[in-house]
Protein backbone atom coordinates (compact mmCIF):
# COMPACT_ATOMS: atom_id res chain seq x y z
CA UNK A 1 0.00 0.00 0.00
CA UNK A 2 1.38 3.22 -1.40
CA UNK A 3 -1.41 6.42 -1.42
CA UNK A 4 -4.14 6.77 1.34
CA UNK A 5 -6.61 9.32 -0.23
CA UNK A 6 -9.34 10.94 2.83
CA UNK A 7 -12.83 11.26 1.10
CA UNK A 8 -15.39 13.38 3.14
CA UNK A 9 -18.24 10.70 3.30
CA UNK A 10 -21.13 13.16 3.20
CA UNK A 11 -19.98 14.40 0.12
CA UNK A 12 -21.97 12.54 -2.78
CA UNK A 13 -19.63 14.62 -5.86
CA UNK A 14 -16.30 13.05 -4.03
CA UNK A 15 -17.41 9.90 -2.81
CA UNK A 16 -18.33 9.35 -6.73
CA UNK A 17 -14.70 10.51 -7.74
CA UNK A 18 -12.44 8.67 -5.73
CA UNK A 19 -12.33 5.22 -7.45
CA UNK A 20 -11.41 7.03 -10.71
CA UNK A 21 -8.21 8.45 -9.00
CA UNK A 22 -5.63 5.18 -8.90
CA UNK A 23 -5.39 5.27 -5.10
CA UNK A 24 -4.20 2.48 -3.10
CA UNK A 25 -6.71 2.76 -0.72
CA UNK A 26 -10.08 5.18 0.42
CA UNK A 27 -10.34 6.24 3.50
CA UNK A 28 -14.17 7.54 3.92
CA UNK A 29 -14.19 10.66 6.55
CA UNK A 30 -16.63 10.39 9.49
CA UNK A 31 -14.41 12.52 11.03
CA UNK A 32 -12.51 16.14 10.47
CA UNK A 33 -14.30 16.64 7.13
CA UNK A 34 -17.75 16.24 7.97
CA UNK A 35 -19.74 18.94 10.61
CA UNK A 36 -21.44 17.61 13.51
CA UNK A 37 -25.03 18.35 11.69
CA UNK A 38 -23.76 15.84 9.01
CA UNK A 39 -22.44 12.82 11.11
CA UNK A 40 -25.28 10.58 10.63
CA UNK A 41 -26.04 10.77 6.80
CA UNK A 42 -22.23 10.79 6.51
CA UNK A 43 -22.62 7.38 8.58
CA UNK A 44 -24.74 5.85 6.06
CA UNK A 45 -23.16 7.14 2.90
CA UNK A 46 -20.22 5.75 4.02
CA UNK A 47 -21.55 2.79 4.61
CA UNK A 48 -23.36 2.52 0.89
CA UNK A 49 -20.05 3.33 -0.34
CA UNK A 50 -18.25 0.26 0.94
CA UNK A 51 -21.17 -2.45 0.08
CA UNK A 52 -21.56 -1.27 -3.25
CA UNK A 53 -17.30 -1.05 -3.96
CA UNK A 54 -16.47 -4.13 -2.03
CA UNK A 55 -14.56 -5.83 -5.50
CA UNK A 56 -13.18 -2.87 -6.45
CA UNK A 57 -9.58 -3.68 -6.24
CA UNK A 58 -8.64 -1.00 -3.95
CA UNK A 59 -9.07 -1.03 0.05
CA UNK A 60 -11.47 0.32 1.15
CA UNK A 61 -10.86 2.63 5.06
CA UNK A 62 -13.30 4.52 7.36
CA UNK A 63 -12.11 7.30 9.99
CA UNK A 64 -14.21 7.48 12.33
CA UNK A 65 -14.83 9.82 15.06
CA UNK A 66 -11.99 9.27 18.32
CA UNK A 67 -13.09 8.35 21.70
CA UNK A 68 -13.50 12.24 23.25
CA UNK A 69 -15.54 12.47 20.47
CA UNK A 70 -18.58 10.17 22.39
CA UNK A 71 -19.74 9.44 18.88
CA UNK A 72 -17.28 5.96 17.85
CA UNK A 73 -20.18 3.87 19.17
CA UNK A 74 -22.62 4.91 16.60
CA UNK A 75 -19.93 5.17 13.86
CA UNK A 76 -18.76 1.40 14.41
CA UNK A 77 -22.88 0.37 14.85
CA UNK A 78 -23.08 1.83 10.99
CA UNK A 79 -19.84 1.00 9.42
CA UNK A 80 -18.44 -2.47 10.50
CA UNK A 81 -21.57 -4.52 9.21
CA UNK A 82 -20.62 -2.97 6.01
CA UNK A 83 -17.58 -4.44 5.88
CA UNK A 84 -14.55 -2.08 5.61
CA UNK A 85 -10.94 -3.21 5.17
CA UNK A 86 -10.14 -1.15 7.51
CA UNK A 87 -10.69 1.44 10.09
CA UNK A 88 -8.49 4.37 11.30
CA UNK A 89 -8.48 5.58 14.47
CA UNK A 90 -7.84 9.39 14.96
CA UNK A 91 -5.84 10.74 17.90
CA UNK A 92 -4.54 7.67 19.07
CA UNK A 93 -2.96 8.16 22.28
CA UNK A 94 -0.97 4.62 23.29
CA UNK A 95 -1.50 0.74 22.17
CA UNK A 96 -4.38 0.57 24.51
CA UNK A 97 -6.65 2.49 22.32
CA UNK A 98 -5.85 -0.04 19.72
CA UNK A 99 -6.43 -2.55 21.73
CA UNK A 100 -9.79 -1.02 23.10
CA UNK A 101 -10.84 -0.21 19.58
CA UNK A 102 -10.19 -4.43 18.73
CA UNK A 103 -12.44 -5.40 21.30
CA UNK A 104 -14.77 -3.15 19.55
CA UNK A 105 -15.18 -4.38 16.83
CA UNK A 106 -14.71 -7.67 17.39
CA UNK A 107 -18.15 -8.67 18.84
CA UNK A 108 -19.91 -6.44 15.77
CA UNK A 109 -17.77 -8.80 13.22
CA UNK A 110 -19.30 -11.72 15.09
CA UNK A 111 -23.10 -9.82 14.55
CA UNK A 112 -21.86 -9.34 11.06
CA UNK A 113 -20.60 -12.87 10.36
CA UNK A 114 -17.18 -11.43 9.52
CA UNK A 115 -14.38 -13.15 10.48
CA UNK A 116 -12.64 -12.02 13.51
CA UNK A 117 -10.06 -9.57 12.22
CA UNK A 118 -11.05 -8.99 9.24
CA UNK A 119 -11.36 -5.73 9.89
CA UNK A 120 -7.81 -4.20 10.41
CA UNK A 121 -6.91 -0.94 12.32
CA UNK A 122 -4.18 1.91 11.36
CA UNK A 123 -3.91 5.04 13.65
CA UNK A 124 -3.25 8.29 13.47
CA UNK A 125 -0.44 8.76 15.94
CA UNK A 126 0.95 12.21 17.06
CA UNK A 127 -2.35 14.43 17.13
CA UNK A 128 -2.33 15.24 20.65
CA UNK A 129 0.95 16.04 22.85
CA UNK A 130 0.55 12.90 25.59
CA UNK A 131 0.85 10.47 22.20
CA UNK A 132 4.42 11.24 21.65
CA UNK A 133 5.41 8.93 24.51
CA UNK A 134 3.86 6.05 23.43
CA UNK A 135 5.06 4.68 20.68
CA UNK A 136 6.45 1.29 22.36
CA UNK A 137 3.01 0.50 23.59
CA UNK A 138 1.74 -0.35 19.76
CA UNK A 139 3.94 -3.45 19.51
CA UNK A 140 1.70 -5.70 21.39
CA UNK A 141 -1.50 -3.75 20.85
CA UNK A 142 -3.30 -5.88 18.46
CA UNK A 143 -2.55 -8.05 16.18
CA UNK A 144 -5.89 -5.77 13.68
CA UNK A 145 -2.87 -3.17 13.85
CA UNK A 146 -1.71 -2.61 10.19
CA UNK A 147 -0.35 0.97 10.17
CA UNK A 148 1.05 3.98 11.84
CA UNK A 149 0.69 7.75 10.50
CA UNK A 150 1.85 11.07 11.81
CA UNK A 151 0.18 14.21 11.48
CA UNK A 152 1.13 17.75 11.75
CA UNK A 153 -2.17 19.46 11.71
CA UNK A 154 -3.82 18.52 14.61
CA UNK A 155 -0.75 18.70 16.65
CA UNK A 156 0.14 22.30 15.42
CA UNK A 157 -2.99 23.08 17.21
CA UNK A 158 -2.19 21.26 20.61
CA UNK A 159 1.35 22.65 21.11
CA UNK A 160 0.29 25.97 20.07
CA UNK A 161 2.62 26.53 17.70
CA UNK A 162 3.07 29.71 15.86
CA UNK A 163 4.55 27.30 12.36
CA UNK A 164 5.91 24.15 12.14
CA UNK A 165 8.14 24.77 9.62
CA UNK A 166 11.50 27.25 9.68
CA UNK A 167 12.40 30.06 7.70
CA UNK A 168 13.89 27.27 5.31
CA UNK A 169 10.48 24.99 4.48
CA UNK A 170 12.12 22.32 7.08
CA UNK A 171 10.07 21.00 9.78
CA UNK A 172 10.82 22.57 13.29
CA UNK A 173 12.63 20.28 15.98
CA UNK A 174 9.04 19.56 18.20
CA UNK A 175 7.57 17.92 14.55
CA UNK A 176 10.74 16.56 13.33
CA UNK A 177 10.67 14.51 16.71
CA UNK A 178 6.81 13.50 16.03
CA UNK A 179 7.49 12.25 12.72
CA UNK A 180 10.98 10.56 13.95
CA UNK A 181 9.24 8.65 16.68
CA UNK A 182 5.99 7.65 14.32
CA UNK A 183 8.75 5.87 11.88
CA UNK A 184 10.63 3.99 14.76
CA UNK A 185 7.45 2.98 16.06
CA UNK A 186 5.93 1.30 13.07
CA UNK A 187 8.92 -0.22 12.45
CA UNK A 188 9.17 -2.08 16.16
CA UNK A 189 5.57 -3.03 15.58
CA UNK A 190 6.39 -4.30 11.88
CA UNK A 191 3.61 -2.46 10.57
CA UNK A 192 3.33 0.25 7.61
CA UNK A 193 4.91 3.72 8.27
CA UNK A 194 2.48 6.59 6.78
CA UNK A 195 3.95 9.96 5.97
CA UNK A 196 1.71 12.82 6.83
CA UNK A 197 -0.79 14.61 4.56
CA UNK A 198 0.18 17.72 2.69
CA UNK A 199 -2.70 20.53 3.48
CA UNK A 200 -0.79 22.55 -0.23
CA UNK A 201 -2.24 19.83 -2.87
CA UNK A 202 -1.74 23.17 -5.79
CA UNK A 203 2.12 23.00 -4.46
CA UNK A 204 3.32 19.48 -6.70
CA UNK A 205 7.43 20.24 -6.62
CA UNK A 206 7.24 20.35 -2.91
CA UNK A 207 4.10 17.38 -2.55
CA UNK A 208 6.80 15.39 -4.50
CA UNK A 209 9.96 16.56 -2.20
CA UNK A 210 8.36 15.80 0.63
CA UNK A 211 7.27 12.14 -0.24
CA UNK A 212 10.99 11.27 -1.60
CA UNK A 213 12.59 12.05 1.52
CA UNK A 214 9.75 10.29 3.53
CA UNK A 215 10.56 7.29 1.12
CA UNK A 216 14.68 7.62 1.59
CA UNK A 217 13.95 7.78 5.64
CA UNK A 218 11.60 4.50 5.88
CA UNK A 219 8.26 5.30 5.09
CA UNK A 220 6.56 3.06 2.50
CA UNK A 221 3.02 5.35 2.42
CA UNK A 222 1.32 8.53 2.47
CA UNK A 223 -1.52 9.93 3.12
CA UNK A 224 -3.53 12.36 0.56
CA UNK A 225 -6.39 14.83 0.95
CA UNK A 226 -6.15 15.36 -2.90
CA UNK A 227 -6.62 13.11 -5.61
CA UNK A 228 -3.93 14.81 -7.73
CA UNK A 229 -1.90 13.70 -5.27
CA UNK A 230 -2.45 10.31 -5.57
CA UNK A 231 -0.06 9.58 -9.25
CA UNK A 232 2.59 11.25 -7.35
CA UNK A 233 2.45 9.33 -4.29
CA UNK A 234 2.18 6.06 -6.41
CA UNK A 235 5.26 6.96 -8.26
CA UNK A 236 7.59 7.90 -5.54
CA UNK A 237 6.50 4.97 -3.30
CA UNK A 238 6.94 2.35 -6.21
CA UNK A 239 10.71 0.73 -6.79
CA UNK A 240 11.87 1.82 -9.52
CA UNK A 241 13.45 -0.80 -12.08
CA UNK A 242 17.04 -0.23 -10.82
CA UNK A 243 16.05 -0.98 -7.09
CA UNK A 244 14.18 -3.88 -8.17
CA UNK A 245 17.62 -5.03 -10.31
CA UNK A 246 19.70 -4.40 -7.54
CA UNK A 247 17.41 -6.11 -5.13
CA UNK A 248 17.18 -9.12 -7.09
CA UNK A 249 20.77 -9.15 -7.10
CA UNK A 250 21.14 -9.59 -3.75
CA UNK A 251 18.88 -12.28 -3.29
CA UNK A 252 20.74 -14.11 -6.13
CA UNK A 253 23.71 -13.50 -4.30
CA UNK A 254 22.61 -15.24 -1.37
CA UNK A 255 21.23 -17.91 -3.03
CA UNK A 256 24.40 -18.52 -4.24
CA UNK A 257 26.20 -18.68 -0.80
CA UNK A 258 23.43 -20.57 1.04
CA UNK A 259 24.16 -20.91 4.77
CA UNK A 260 26.41 -17.78 4.54
CA UNK A 261 25.55 -14.51 6.40
CA UNK A 262 27.85 -11.87 4.14
CA UNK A 263 28.33 -11.93 0.69
CA UNK A 264 30.14 -9.37 -1.91
CA UNK A 265 28.37 -7.45 -4.52
CA UNK A 266 29.65 -5.13 -7.15
CA UNK A 267 32.80 -4.19 -4.79
CA UNK A 268 30.59 -4.16 -1.76
CA UNK A 269 30.32 -6.36 1.55
CA UNK A 270 26.54 -7.55 2.35
CA UNK A 271 25.18 -8.78 5.32
CA UNK A 272 21.70 -10.69 6.25
CA UNK A 273 19.93 -7.12 7.19
CA UNK A 274 20.41 -6.31 3.39
CA UNK A 275 19.03 -9.64 2.38
CA UNK A 276 16.02 -8.52 4.43
CA UNK A 277 15.80 -5.03 2.96
CA UNK A 278 16.15 -6.70 -0.41
CA UNK A 279 13.06 -8.87 0.39
CA UNK A 280 10.76 -5.66 1.64
CA UNK A 281 11.60 -4.16 -1.58
CA UNK A 282 10.30 -6.85 -3.76
CA UNK A 283 7.38 -7.20 -2.23
CA UNK A 284 6.09 -3.55 -2.21
CA UNK A 285 6.84 -3.89 -5.85
CA UNK A 286 4.47 -6.95 -6.15
CA UNK A 287 2.33 -5.12 -3.95
CA UNK A 288 2.48 -1.89 -6.24
CA UNK A 289 1.31 -4.06 -8.92
CA UNK A 290 4.87 -4.43 -10.59
CA UNK A 291 4.90 -7.94 -12.36
CA UNK A 292 7.09 -10.14 -12.38
CA UNK A 293 8.44 -9.43 -9.13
Amino acid sequence: MRSLLFVPADSEKKLAKAPTCGADALIIDLEDSVSAKNKSTARHQAAEFIKSHRESGYALHVRINGFASGLIEADLDAIVPAGPDAIMLPKAESGNDISLLSAMIAPREAMAAIDDGGIRIFALTTETAGAIFQFATYKAASARLDGLAWSSEDLSAALGVESSHDANGAFTDPFRLARTLCLYGAAEAGITAIDRVFPNFRDTKAFRSEALAARRDGFTAKLAIHPDQVEIINAVFTPSADSIAHARAVITAFEAAPGTGVVGLDGEMLDLPHLAQARALLARAKAGGIADV
